[in-house]
């Protein structure tokens, strides 16, 4: 068994969204005082690697502590979507592998942009699935999407229109993944077990690929 690490770290350095406070690491106590370590963290929801709830977009719907643990857990297929050209992945990128997408629990969008991570690229002119492709999407047993950007939305978004589609749906989407070319082509486990937060709108995720 092999396990592949698919999250950036937190650290208060971290890239976060535009507009977003990074995180905020105190030293509470100290081994030369009391004996031992602690450190304090304020940090947003949806910082670094993490997974949204339906409840983040959608008033009245799941936070992640009211899904099944099993929501977060099962069998993905990584989509290679590294050599496009195109700033919009459509259905006619997804119908060839309709085999592959209807027997899994999630897919991973491997678009590359995560080497940009880091950069004032990474925040800009990303891959997103189109409306059509998400809905199209919506049409198999899944249980999240996951992609290697900052957002399932345009950065510019005020209406999130990819998220609503998703997330209407209870399809959580896990955002930030990273090191997706350690991935194999066909299937693999894929976990993304939030905090088990009350009334979680958003959680930070170490997700991982067990092969």
């Amino acid at each position: 068994m092999k396990i592949i690490d698919l999250s950036h770290p937190i650290s208060p350095n971290m890239p976060v969204y535009p507009g977003t406070e990074p995180p905020i690491f105190i030293t509470g106590s100290n081994i030369d005082d009391v004996g031992f370590l602690e450190k304090k963290i304020t940090m947003y929801s949806h910082i670094g690697t993490h997974i949204d709830a339906p409840a983040h977009i959608i008033r009245g719907a799941k936070t992640l502590d009211q899904l099944s643990i099993e929501h977060f857990i099962g069998k993905a297929f990584l989509l290679d979507l590294t050599t496009r050209k195109k700033k919009s992945i459509d259905i006619d990128e997804l119908e060839p592998h309709q085999g592959s997408i209807k027997n899994s629990d999630f897919i991973l969008l491997n678009t590359g942009w995560s080497l940009l991570w880091g950069s004032n690229s990474y925040f800009q002119n990303y891959p997103i699935l189109s409306s059509e492709a998400a809905s199209w999407l919506c049409n198999f047993n899944l249980k999240g999407v996951g992609t290697d950007t900052i957002s399932a939305d345009e950065a510019n978004s005020q209406d999130f229109p990819i998220h609503k589609i998703f997330l209407s749906h209870n399809i959580v989407i896990i955002e930030n993944l990273t090191n997706l070319n350690a991935l194999p082509a066909n299937h693999f486990m894929f976990s993304c077990f939030p905090l088990k937060i009350e009334q979680a709108d958003g959680s930070p995720v170490r997700a991982v690929a067990i092969i």
